[in-house]
């Protein structure tokens, strides 16, 4: 189901034009074993810290309670999706892009900068790319280098932006679909129930999730933090961006939370982001076992996902 009402702008007619780039290639997997994990906590917020932070969602409740699950094997991107991979898919499909696309220049194509004069490069490369140097000094040949040196450099960025309804596109164009909250958080967390992705103990140095402070363009290139690689190899689990799952927001079996968002209005989110609309960056939005709703037609500059795959699907 496509959602164009919230999930960007028509390409149109640059969808027929090539970027002179190979095609990204299809995202590389993990293969996440079958067998029972840690699902959820019995944690409880005794100091009221949520409403400390103006925290909407009381914290904890919804995890309870911690219990093992057994899952069958399943693949799962190793990275986030990426521009470049989202972009093949739009230029594919002539789909709906991010409405950020718009405002960086993203949508450009090479062949389509190329026929642009030098006081539209100029007025581009100023407004739109943002190039920090004087672009009333430089000459058609820099402008069209510093532009696409910048388009490269999205390219490795996860894709933001993006709605359940795009994710949930992307996922069955290429061949998989969005991961269950079960499987998203055995893939962080491993057999062993650990708090974050690396083990128990925060850790600021393993994720981003400092309000873009350390990257050009707030999220970083996915794969940018080996050090906080989940047990599997999984990549950017913590921060980064939060990733959209399968599930609506429901209370666990056996819980003990209650809650008018339980039902099928809201689609969940795990992992944190980067810190671009206000979040906290304080450990309990990076926990594996935290979860976040939104309604699946939202989009914001710090939320994208990861595709998974049952084993035994083709390609693998």
């Amino acid at each position: 189901m496509r959602n164009p009402s919230e999930g960007g702008i028509k390409l149109g007619l640059l969808a027929v034009l090539w970027w002179g780039l190979a095609a990204a290639a299809a995202g590389e997997m993990v293969m996440i074993p079958a067998g029972s994990f840690v699902m959820g906590s019995d944690k409880v917020d005794s100091e009221n810290k949520a409403k400390e932070y103006g925290s909407v969602k009381p914290w904890y409740s919804d995890e309870h309670p911690r219990r093992q699950l057994a899952l069958p094997a399943f693949w799962l991107d190793k990275f986030e999706v990426t521009n470049a991979e989202y972009r093949e898919f739009v230029i594919a499909n002539n789909y709906w892009v991010p409405e950020e696309w718009k405002n960086n220049g993203y949508l450009l194509s090479p062949e389509v900068l190329a026929v642009a004069d030098l006081a539209t490069l100029r007025r581009l490369g100023d407004e739109i790319f943002r190039l920090d140097a004087n672009v009333e000094a430089m000459d058609e040949k820099a402008l069209l280098a510093a532009i696409n040196a910048q388009q490269r450099r999205r390219d490795k960025l996860p894709v933001t932006g993006v709605n359940w309804f795009n994710a949930n596109d992307y996922c069955r164009w290429a061949g998989k679909r969005l991961p269950t909250e079960a499987e998203w958080e055995k893939a962080a967390r491993g057999p062993d129930g650990r708090e974050y992705p690396w083990g128990d103990q925060w850790d600021r140095s393993r994720l981003n999730a400092n309000g873009g402070e350390d990257w050009e363009f707030g999220p970083a290139p996915v794969g940018s933090y080996p050090r906080g690689a989940s047990p599997y190899g999984v990549m950017d689990m913590a921060g980064n961006v939060m990733e959209w799952v399968r599930d609506w927001y429901q209370a666990y079996p056996g819980g003990d939370a209650q809650s008018e968002a339980f039902g099928t209005q809201y689609k969940v989110l795990r992992g944190g982001g980067w810190g671009g609309v206000g979040h906290y960056a304080i450990p309990q939005f990076y926990r594996s076992a935290y979860r976040l709703n939104m309604r699946p037609g939202a989009a914001y500059a710090d939320i994208g996902f990861r595709c998974a795959k049952d084993v035994g699907a083709a390609g693998h």
